[in-house]
């Protein structure tokens, strides 16, 4: 594998403003493709963009709302307008209600929540994929999570957002895989984001403690998983999962066994407070 997989190519990269997305936008500008960004906040992806420009790569900046058919419409021409195709994508625009229990969300949030995700996601690929089989073929990485696999509470929109972004994904896959588009999807757990800096230490902490590897991901780790998915490396892959969640979704990793029938020795927090007491 070279040093620059992606150079000739071009990325989308939808939802790149700060995070993952600016994270994978600087991922594939690195691997030598031409990258063009989208995003409602136009001010922080023209600053990503000086950022990949002043490493020596090429990057366009578009202001696009992903729930808006000819926004959607438009970033993908003013791709295929300034560097001539589309190879890549990444659909990764977020948004919603804050937690709640599902009886006290606000309906017009819920359905924020749905439209961006699910109505975001189906746009981008409506768009991408005529754009990619004009250019020969390429491939699609979308953005669900742990919790559109097994769900989490409190976060309704959120979970059957990511849901419906996986089921939107395998279909794709299915509809193109012989015409030379793939269509994955990851599934990120806890990643130290803005969003999660922003939540302080203590929910760091437990966001961690939350995976068997017992620590966050990065934005880094998922932006080369993205970056690898669209790479020929992965050439046979098409419709995939990929969790980037440190063991979640492979089960349960308790943090202190017993034997049926024996005493339960104190664990190291037990035992901790035992010895300050």
């Amino acid at each position: 594998m070279t040093d620059r997989p992606m150079q000739g190519r071009v990325a989308l990269v939808a939802g790149a403003s700060r995070g993952i997305g600016a994270a994978a936008a600087r991922a594939f500008a690195a691997a030598g493709a031409s990258v063009v960004l989208g995003s409602r906040d136009i001010g922080a992806l023209e600053s990503v963009a000086r950022d990949i420009e002043a490493d020596g790569g090429r990057a366009l900046a578009v202001q696009a709302d992903v729930t808006d058919v000819g926004s959607v419409q438009a970033l993908v021409s003013r791709a295929v307008t300034a560097y001539g195709r589309l190879d890549c994508a990444f659909n990764n625009a977020a948004g919603g209600p804050m937690p709640a229990p599902l009886a006290e969300l606000d309906p017009a949030e819920f359905d924020l929540g749905i439209a961006t995700n699910i109505r975001g996601t189906f746009l981008g690929m409506k768009f991408q994929i005529g754009a990619m089989l004009a250019s020969g073929g390429g491939a699609i990485v979308n953005m669900a999570s742990v919790a559109g696999v097994n769900g989490t509470a409190n976060l309704a929109a959120y979970v059957a957002g990511k849901a419906g972004i996986i089921g939107l994904t395998k279909v794709a896959a299915l509809d193109y895989a012989d015409q030379g588009i793939r269509v994955n999807v990851v599934a990120p757990g806890p990643i130290l984001t803005h969003h999660l800096q922003a939540a302080g230490p203590g929910a760091q902490r437990l966001a961690g403690l939350s995976t068997p590897m017992a620590r966050t991901g990065t934005a880094g780790e998922v932006a080369q998983t993205v970056l690898w998915l669209c790479s020929d490396q992965s050439s046979f892959i098409t419709g995939a999962v990929i969790p980037i969640d440190g063991g979640q979704l492979a089960g349960n990793k308790p943090p202190q066994m017993y034997r049926p029938g024996q005493p339960m020795d104190a664990g190291p927090d037990e035992m901790t407070r035992q010895n300050q007491a």
